[in-house]
């Protein structure tokens, strides 16, 4: 009876040495990884990268940092995974943009080109708490000059970007395309300014615009940038 008893709990015994989890392992329930890209996302964009620890990040996600590691292995990995995943999809959502503009079989203008490009990152500022930090993610990154940052933005924009390049030289053929790649910069860094709420519209306008809507916003910009673009060679 006894040795009935053990061979009935041998399975059992067994059963427990296989799902031990090696130290430091993450148990499979919960979605531990997304809600340390969540949390670090933001708190990126409130300090920058230089100014937030990984026990920062692990205090805001409920983790040890233990954890933050073996997903992400250092803090330069963990930052360059959440601007991938949130950059990675608005620069997609361009090219999607582009296609259907390029697939309607209407003739292409600049303010259809200069929407397309500018809508998915509008539609990210007013997503929630999350888009708006990566907008400000975006204009800390943009405003780092170190090798590293810029290898990062090359990564996820540049494919998308020398599309729509493409696409205005092809709508604008007096200006070449090395100007039209510049006016593309300044109007990168005319977005980011505007959409971080940077522009002192109220001191600027004495005050008769207090603020102005999503779209109003986007119509204006749209507008100021179009002619931007087609400006005559200097």
């Amino acid at each position: 009876m006894e040795a009935e008893v053990m061979d009935a709990e041998a399975p059992q015994e067994k059963s427990a040495v296989k799902t031990a989890r090696k130290p430091g392992r993450p148990r499979k329930d919960g979605n531990h990884r997304e809600t340390i890209l969540n949390k670090a996302e933001i708190a990126f964009a409130e300090g920058g990268y230089a100014g937030i620890s990984i026990r920062d990040i692990a205090d805001r996600a409920g983790v040890n940092q233990g954890l933050i590691r073996y997903y992400f292995e250092s803090k330069q990995q963990l930052f360059d995974e959440v601007y991938r995943r949130r950059g990675g999809l608005l620069s997609g959502h361009r090219h999607v943009l582009l296609d259907r503009l390029l697939e309607s079989g209407k003739p292409l203008t600049v303010k259809s080109i200069i929407r397309a490009y500018l809508q998915p990152q509008w539609d990210l500022k007013y997503s929630g708490e999350a888009g708006a930090a990566f907008v400000r993610l975006q204009a800390r990154l943009h405003a780092e000059p170190e090798e590293h940052a810029l290898r990062l933005r090359r990564e996820v924009y540049d494919a998308s970007v020398k599309r729509y390049v493409d696409a205005l030289s092809k709508v604008l053929p007096a200006i070449s395309k090395h100007t039209i790649g510049l006016r593309m910069a300044f109007l990168v860094g005319t977005y980011l300014f505007m959409l971080n709420d940077l522009g002192r519209i109220e001191d600027l306008t004495e005050g008769k615009i207090l603020q102005l809507s999503k779209d109003e916003m986007l119509d204006h910009m749209v507008e100021f940038l179009t002619a931007g673009i087609k400006a005559p060679n200097p």
